[in-house]
């Protein structure tokens, strides 16, 4: 376990990914799942808010990709943000996962629609005047065998690193995940999986992140999870930093190194609280605070059994 300055430190700095170790991505990535028509205004105002990740999925059942681009285009436009400085992930979801808007033709061969998916995606996001490229793609879910997955991720690797940046996967076992990282040239830089008691807080997925230098996000955080918001480390970071508690818990969560969180919050307060209160957990638990952060993050880590 690294020290109690280091821990907290992660809680504000960027992680950089990357063969070059230039792809940002923050600790908290705004989640754009189930926005529908409030997709583009919602990205927008999250960016104006302060995130600076976004996460969609080019699968029209549960996610507006095309609207996510429009919002994130409108603050390009009005000058908030630059392209470089968004971390835009987005997912390429098998036909399991899609209703009758797929972003490319069943007729074509299982590679032809990765490379449909990806034109979609790279055309939502294209700014005027830059080449465009996403920072980051996953695979939504393995595919029905390994081989199947594997010709999405060789399809997705002929892209890296100057299209595609870093690759990933979602809702995946360990045992598969490890499957494919044997066998993939470009190692899996993003694992997402939910946090959750059933998959024991995805403790294998967050010991194969630290030890291959992955990044673990975590989805469905506060929402599975209420419970553990309530618990007594929560209300010793919340007191002593003097945020709420879930910002508090969110941050026990980033403690547990390589996690990002998505933040899938539609009010504007929330969005600017969880972004400000982070930092402030951070700079408590590097001054004031230290021996309360050391002390709450060992209980929290204990109530989750991170063993």
């Amino acid at each position: 376990m690294a020290g109690i300055g280091s821990q907290a430190s992660r809680l504000t700095k960027d992680f950089l990914l990357g063969s070059n170790g230039t792809t940002r991505m923050p600790k908290l990535v705004y989640g754009t799942a189930w926005k529908k028509e409030r997709t583009a205004d919602l990205v927008y105002t999250a960016l104006k808010a302060g995130f600076r990740g976004i996460d969609t999925a080019a699968q029209p059942k549960h996610y507006d990709e095309a609207g996510v681009g429009k919002g994130f285009r409108k603050a390009v436009s009005e000058g908030l943000v630059k392209r470089g400085d968004v971390f835009i992930q987005t997912k390429f979801t098998p036909p399991g996962g899609q209703n009758e808007f797929k972003p490319y033709s069943m007729d074509a061969p299982l590679d032809e629609r990765v490379r449909q998916s990806l034109q979609s995606s790279l055309k939502n996001f294209t700014v005027e005047g830059e080449e465009p490229y996403l920072d980051s793609v996953v695979i939504h879910s393995p595919l029905d065998t390994i081989d199947e997955s594997m010709i999405v991720w060789k399809t997705l690797e002929s892209y890296h690193p100057h299209i595609i940046r870093n690759i990933g996967i979602s809702n995946v076992d360990i045992d598969t995940l490890e499957e494919i990282d044997e066998l993939a040239t470009v190692k899996p830089a993003v694992v997402q999986n939910n946090f959750h008691p059933r998959t024991g807080f995805a403790y294998e997925i967050r010991d194969f992140c630290r030890r291959n230098n992955a990044i673990y996000q975590s989805f469905w955080t506060y929402s599975g999870n209420h419970k553990l918001a309530d618990m007594k480390p929560t209300q010793i970071v919340a007191q002593g930093a003097g945020v709420d508690r879930v910002v508090a818990y969110y941050c026990l969560v980033l403690g547990l190194e390589n996690v990002t969180i998505l933040d899938g919050t539609t009010n504007e307060d929330h969005m600017k609280t969880d972004l400000e209160g982070i930092e402030k957990v951070g700079l408590w638990a590097e001054g004031e605070g230290a021996a309360d952060w050391a002390k709450a993050l060992e209980a929290f880590r204990k109530l989750i059994r991170d063993t």
